[in-house]
């Protein structure tokens, strides 16, 4: 039976098991046969579990050197644990011996075969456990069975790969691919500077092997990696000498600001750990070959939150033939489960940018794309590494703000007012060694960069991204349904919690009084609990207003989970009155690329009673060469979760989609092509069509990674209302037809000249729109690359649009320069003009990371009115900011 006929196992609960365990003596050293785990929990597969126990015990006991021993299996130095998964008429059955104390594997065994074959396969699992042990000289450990409350075991999880390496190996591989790798510790300090000059380096042996996604899957990357992993008391190591061939000259290492987005576009190193080794969260790190470094959080495979910033340090080095790095994370920057001995997962990615090539430790289907890192559950497994124990681990960042400001439209009138404040920024409480308790007091977020402006032709809301540091640890925890971090940038999925919603109003900062935020994990169970209590804010009219967010999760086989989800909004935004909202929503994967989402919502309050509902089913299949997705969506006229985001509502949706990926063998200059097209269906609850959309596009993605696409969309649009698109200028009630045609090309991020050139033209509302452009796929921001410290990401966007009511221009151009004077430091400056606002921004920051955790902001923030009769645009608000924040750990 092959790997994919049957799921591989998994995780085990030994802690959770009823039936008693038999116990044995192997040469006076006492071995408990607990009963075996049902992975699939169906229940009339549960006699297999004790079965295989029974039958085991009685194999070890007629096997030479075992004996029964009389002590409680609490007691006992080893433990036989395991697990077996039943598909149709075959079974899987694992196996491990382990020892207690140290949590050292001496032995692991697997047997696949026919259900009527059980006994003869419980036999070869016994002859296998029964060999005399081959004790390492280095121990494999995998986890702490160590005794808990109760009488119980903590089990180790088993390895969802091959069987862990034997020392000196440090790498074990199966026939497809998929690999365990041991930590070492440390017995000695090393120095994190970048040279590999210690002696461990040569003594230990590395691994490496890494395999092709991009351009020829499944071959061998063209250059070496040479990675350890390394662990003491205080920090876990990731080291790695990464070859090449090429000259420095030819890298391509235009940036190095922390959590720059083009850092994943230059030559690096990624890193991903599988912390609780659920399968489907993360923590991720990319290095660079200068020192630019970027971490954040990956929630259930797909949602990526770049805005997690962890405590930890890089270093790195040049050596004849490539680069190297050396990173230290500590323990206390990271949550996993209990115990001292962990099993974790671990997936490296090396980009040789300049071949235009990426490749994995453990091979990814190519389908997966830029995210193909984020797809835990094809990860390698890391074991035999040790973790403190956490305790009561304590992190508190005060802070100190001071400021100059005017503000034009403050009644009274600000004019160079001068401020101070106290606060926390943070306080973390390590509740468990997975549940984490956060509380943030008298919060300000002045050093937070402005937000980008967007220019809006539809008649429906525009969507920001939450900034905010308090906000965004963790926020994958909190998202429902398939509204994912960024979905609704154009969705028309709801997002029931949308932490904008929070601290802001008409464009203005609230005052955030005092916040607390529970997060973790509790065995297959996910946890987010926030509350928040905000002030009030004259201006907007904002008064004080109580926060409440209850998430909740919980895995289900392999990639799959079920969850809910409540919030409550104590005033509304636009007056008296409460509000609440319900949802259940459940994602289930399957395969690599194939999944389902769907979700249950409904809102209360104080204003409206019934139509207030919403729900979701949604098909996707996105593999390399073929794509598919379907959809139906439903929102009622009254659902407005208050703190959420809703687009559009009162409409039910239905959407279908195709897409053909092939990659042509015969011509070298291209790597793939995509024919797609898609058809949008949706009507109001009446039934009465509001819109109806079809759309065909063509790119062809060249082996350079430059892009060039063409596309072509019809579009009916049914106005039940008018709808202002420009200050004077109204689009009346009817229905529309209209066309647009587009060509765009993309010159590849590794160009020191990169970003997508744009034109369209075609039919709108009645007249003509006619637009062209310079951005970034998805946003309009482009980058042009001066030296690898100074690059400016310029966007340029116009639409001329010609109505019978009224023709009138939109200009929206912004540029976003940065100087990073070395990873820790940077100042960057944000210059954007909206011509749809008649405004003119400017926000321009310095980011000085004294000490890791400890910040220095300094801000200037200035909004100017086009519309000023003046010569040149009148100030509208400015401020100088002065921020200084300290992080202390417990």
């Amino acid at each position: 039976m092959t790997r994919n006929a049957v799921a591989p196992v998994r995780c085990i609960a030994l802690c959770a098991l009823l039936l008693p365990a038999v116990t044995f003596a192997q040469g006076g050293v006492a071995v408990s046969v607990l009963p075996f785990t049902n992975i699939t929990g169906d229940p009339s597969d549960a006699w297999i579990g004790s079965g295989i126990a029974e039958t085991l015990s009685a194999d070890l006991q007629d096997a030479p050197g075992f004996e029964i021993a009389t002590r409680e299996p609490i007691d006992v130095p080893w433990v036989v644990s395991g697990a077996y998964q039943r598909v149709g008429d075959q079974i899987r059955i694992t196996a491990q011996l382990v020892e207690v104390a140290s949590g050292a594997v001496l032995r692991a065994a697997m047997v696949d075969g026919p259900l009527d074959e059980l006994f003869e396969l419980q036999d070869r699992l016994a002859a296998e456990l029964a060999r005399p042990p081959e004790v390492p000289a280095s121990p494999i450990v995998v986890a702490v069975p160590a005794a808990v409350s109760g009488g119980n075991v903590d089990a180790p999880p088993m390895i969802d790969g091959p069987p862990p390496p034997i020392a000196p190996a440090v790498i074990s591989r199966d026939d497809q691919g998929n690999a365990t790798v041991r930590a070492i510790k440390l017995d000695e300090d090393i120095a994190v500077d970048g040279v590999l000059d210690e002696a461990i380096y040569t003594t230990v042996p590395s691994f490496g092997g890494f395999i092709q996604m991009e351009p020829r899957a499944g071959a061998p990357a063209t250059e070496r990696t040479d990675v350890w992993i390394f662990f003491d008391d205080t920090n876990l190591y990731v080291v790695a000498r990464a070859w090449d061939t090429a000259p420095e000259s030819e890298w391509v290492i235009n940036e190095m600001r922390r959590d720059s987005p083009n850092l994943s576009q230059n030559e690096g190193v990624g890193i991903l750990l599988d912390t609780f080794y659920d399968r489907r969260n993360g923590i991720f790190f990319t290095i660079s070959p200068i020192g630019g470094r970027v971490d954040g959080e990956v929630s259930n495979e797909r949602n990526y939150n770049g805005d997690w910033n962890p405590v930890w340090t890089v270093e790195t080095g040049r050596f004849d033939g490539g680069w190297s790095f050396e990173a230290a994370i500590p323990f206390k920057s990271m949550r996993y489960r209990p115990g001292r001995s962990q099993v974790w997962g671990l997936q490296l990615r090396r980009r040789v940018r300049h071949k235009n090539e990426t490749a994995f430790l453990t091979p990814l289907d190519p389908g997966l794309g830029q995210t193909a890192i984020f797809q835990v559950s094809r990860s390698a497994t890391l074991v035999g590494l040790e973790v403190p124990a956490r305790g009561r681990a304590i992190e508190i960042k005060p802070y100190v703000i001071g400021n100059v400001s005017s503000d034009a439209n403050a009644s009274p009138i600000v004019s160079n007012a001068i401020e101070g404040n106290v606060g926390l920024d943070l306080i973390k409480y390590g509740v468990t060694e997975n549940l984490t308790a956060d509380f943030t007091v008298n919060t300000d977020f002045a050093q937070v960069e402005a937000d980008e402006q967007q220019v809006n032709l539809t008649r429906f809301n525009l969507f920001f991204p939450e900034k905010r540091e308090f906000f965004l640890e963790n926020q994958g925890m909190f998202n429902f349904g398939s509204s994912g971090r960024g979905s609704s940038r154009g969705s028309d999925t709801p997002v029931m919690f949308h932490s904008r919603r929070i601290g802001l109003s008409g464009g203005r900062a609230v005052p955030i009084m005092a916040g607390e935020r529970l997060t973790g994990r509790v065995g297959r169970f996910s946890l987010g609990l926030t509350n928040i209590q905000t002030g009030d804010e004259t201006v907007s009219g904002a008064v004080a207003t109580n926060f409440s967010v209850a998430r909740l999760k919980r895995d289900l086989l392999r990639r799959s989970s079920v969850g809910a989800i409540a919030t409550n909004r104590s005033v509304l935004a636009d007056g008296p009155g409460t509000s609440q909202t319900y949802g259940v929503d459940a994602t289930f994967a399957f395969y690599e690329n194939l999944a389902i989402n769907t979700y249950w919502a409904t809102t209360r309050t104080t204003r409206h009673h019934g139509q207030d509902t919403s729900y979701q089913a949604a098909f996707r299949y996105n593999g390399d060469r073929y794509g598919m997705t379907a959809e139906h969506l439903f929102v009622d006229a009254n659902f407005a979760p208050a703190v959420g985001f809703v687009r559009r509502n009162d409409f039910r949706k239905s959407r279908g989609s195709a897409r053909f990926s092939p990659r042509p063998r015969g011509i070298e200059a291209v790597r793939k092509f995509t024919w797609e097209t898609s058809y949008d269906y949706i009507s109001d609850a009446t039934g009465i069509v509001e819109t109806r959309e079809a759309q065909g596009r063509f790119e062809t993605e060249f082996e350079n990674s430059d892009t060039i696409e063409v596309s072509y969309t019809d579009t009916h649009d049914f106005l039940k209302e008018p709808f202002a698109i420009a200050s004077d200028v109204a689009v009346p009630v009817g229905g529309y037809d209209f066309w647009n045609a587009r060509t765009s090309f993309r010159f590849g991020p590794q160009r020191r000249l990169s970003g997508t050139v744009f034109a369209e033209h075609g039919a709108f509302y009645g007249g003509t729109k006619t637009a062209v452009g310079f951005g970034g796929r998805g946003s309009f921001s482009g980058r042009v690359e001066l030296t690898p410290q100074f690059s400016f990401r310029p966007g340029l966007s116009f639409n001329w649009i010609d109505l019978p009511q009224g023709s009138f221009l939109t200009q929206l151009v912004t540029t976003h320069a940065t100087y990073t004077i070395n990873p820790k430091t940077f100042v960057s400056a944000l210059i954007q003009y909206n011509s749809s606002n008649n405004g003119m921004s400017a926000n321009v920051r310095l980011r000085w990371e004294y000490q890791a955790g400890s910040e220095l902001f300094i801000v200037y923030n200035e909004q100017r009115n086009t519309l000023s009769p003046r010569a040149f645009p009148e100030i509208e608000s400015r401020a100088f900011i002065v921020k200084i924040n300290r992080l202390f750990r417990f």
